[in-house]
């Protein structure tokens, strides 16, 4: 099966690539682009990125990016409550494949807070990401149950979490079948970014995009709540 073959909405654009190399490179060109436009027009950029290990390839080639990264802030779409030191945390990721060279010049808000709980180190996030400048590019990713972000099937504060209008920014998930509990961006602020793109590659990544394009349920499949807003999907078999 081909994406081609998919019945996707039409503000949805499709950049079908050979293989995992070019995606990767491709997708860090377009992103780089798109925050060079937001520094020249307006002297800063804002990017969001998730987490896991398939963006890796992609984050290396971002980070080889010519650009002016000190004028960039980088930002999660979610977060394993982990400290930045533990081998599963996404500020860690970032600090391994992307805030290297030029790119280590960026500017880092991160969501993870050492508080006593998670909905104490949720709140703090929210607070934390009050200093977010508007988000140009947002990257999001898709996991085989059709989560998004950390916005996960069955995790207690989904519904908030998916609300296209409301004040929280960041609020505590949970992974019903994953270790660690999480920390996520809310819908209300992801869907405020000026680009957002999500990176699909493989088979099994395509049946559960077609699954998630068959009904219209988010709480269900969260990454249905974006798949009717403008997206770019970047895809390779």
């Amino acid at each position: 099966m081909a994406i081609s073959e998919l019945q996707l909405p039409a503000t949805v654009k499709v950049h079908a690539l050979a293989d995992s190399k070019t995606l990767a490179t491709t997708q860090a060109h377009d992103v780089a682009e798109r925050l060079r436009q937001a520094i020249a027009s307006k002297g800063q950029a804002c990017l969001v990125l998730s987490g896991g290990r398939s963006p890796v390839p992609f984050l290396e080639k971002l980070a080889a990016e010519v650009l002016d990264w000190s004028k960039v802030t980088v930002s999660l779409a979610d977060e394993r409550w982990v400290p930045v030191a533990h081998d599963d945390s996404n500020a860690g990721l970032l600090a391994r494949h992307l805030f290297k060279g030029a790119a280590a010049k960026a500017r880092f808000i991160g969501l993870y807070q050492p508080a006593a709980t998670l909905e104490a180190a949720a709140e703090q996030a929210d607070q934390v990401l009050a200093d977010l400048p508007p988000i140009d590019v947002l990257v999001l990713g898709m996991g085989d149950d059709g989560h998004t972000a950390s916005l996960f099937p069955a995790s207690p504060n989904l519904r908030q979490g998916l609300a296209k209008v409301g004040e929280r920014r960041c609020l505590a998930m949970l992974a019903p079948s994953v270790p660690h509990q999480r920390l996520s961006m809310t819908r209300a602020l992801l869907a405020t970014a000026g680009l957002t793109l999500l990176s699909v590659q493989g088979a099994g990544k395509l049946a559960t995009l077609r699954t998630a394009l068959a009904a219209e349920d988010p709480t269900e499949m969260p990454i249905r709540a974006f798949l009717h807003d403008p997206l770019h999907i970047y895809w390779c078999p």
